[in-house]
């Protein structure tokens, strides 16, 4: 991580702890700073303690209104940024293609039969001979999805738009990369 990108989640960080009116009054809740310790601790897929620390604190306040749990919230950042890294993708470009698909909601079910966070369909199960895989699993779901759309990426020599209108299954059209990429650069990428 650059130090451009040190200092603006820090800046953020700042922001998030500064105290607004009635909220001045709160203090930080002690389970999500424990429940983000541990995260950041475990997360293997970061360069260190203190980017997983401010990364996890950042994309958590992000993530807030659909995931309320602070535990399933930090669990989800951290395979989310797990998965991405593991198939060299930004993890906040993956945070914006599962709220375009599911909104974080591990057991949507596309009109297509598209299944969990990322929306992946099953018929890839037996693509690949592994026809007992739950594609409602987070982890298997990220798995599937960050590898389908790293693949997407690769084929259309890393052009974002055709591989999101790839992966979506709306190559040629814009409304669906269109949405991803609002948020992304309006929600997850924000300073």
């Amino acid at each position: 991580m650059d130090i451009g990108r040190h200092i603006a989640l820090a800046c953020c960080l700042i922001l998030l702890a500064a105290p607004h009116g009635a909220a001045a009054e709160q203090v930080p809740d002690p389970e999500l700073r424990e429940v983000l310790r541990a995260a950041a601790s475990e997360a293997d897929s970061f360069g260190d303690r203190f980017d997983a620390e401010v990364w996890l604190t950042d994309m958590s306040a992000r993530l807030e209104r659909q995931v309320r749990d602070p535990d399933e919230r930090i669990a989800l950042l951290t395979r989310v940024h797990y998965e991405a890294n593991r198939v060299g993708l930004p993890p906040e470009l993956i945070l914006a293609v599962i709220e375009v698909e599911s909104n974080f909601d591990r057991y949507a079910v596309s009109v297509a039969g598209a299944l969990g966070l990322m929306q992946v369909m099953p018929f890839w199960k037996d693509e690949i001979g592994r026809p007992e895989d739950n594609l409602i699993q987070v982890n298997t779901n990220l798995r599937y999805g960050c590898t389908i759309l790293r693949f997407y990426y690769d084929k259309e020599n890393g052009d974002l738009r055709r591989a999101l209108g790839r992966y979506n299954g709306s190559l040629g059209k814009r409304k669906y990369p269109n949405k991803v990429i609002d948020k992304l650069s309006n929600k997850w990428f924000k300073a």
